[in-house]
């Protein structure tokens, strides 16, 4: 697959997370948040509860859940702080790091909680 198409692919993915989020409710606060410690693909917010949402687009759930590392998500949990240091609302709530999977037909599963952030 050429870069570009992974790239479209990417961007449907998300497009996919992000109206499945919409329909739970959800916020959007920011899409695609880069900083040079990582990015993070959607920042959302619910009731008080800020999610930093990895989306991940794979063949099947599991594979993209797994493909969440370790180092990816300290990335994450990195580029969520600097969110955090310069959005006061979310320091006032609870946030969290979800996945959100999106298989081969553009099916996506929200998996709150996914992984621990360590600043």
């Amino acid at each position: 697959m050429t870069r570009e198409k992974a790239e479209q692919r990417g961007r449907w993915a998300e497009t996919s997370a992000l109206l499945l989020l919409r329909l739970k409710g959800y916020r959007l606060l920011a899409r695609r948040f880069k900083t040079p410690q990582g990015e993070v693909d959607l920042i959302m917010r619910r009731g008080d509860t800020t999610a930093f949402i990895e989306v991940k687009n794979r063949l099947s759930h599991d594979a993209a859940i797994t493909s969440v590392t370790p180092h990816q998500s300290r990335r994450i949990a990195a580029a969520a702080g600097l969110w955090m240091a310069r959005d006061a609302r979310s320091n006032q709530g609870p946030c969290r790091f979800d996945i959100v999977t999106v298989n081969a037909y553009l099916w996506p599963s929200h998996i709150p909680n996914a992984f621990p952030g360590v600043f």
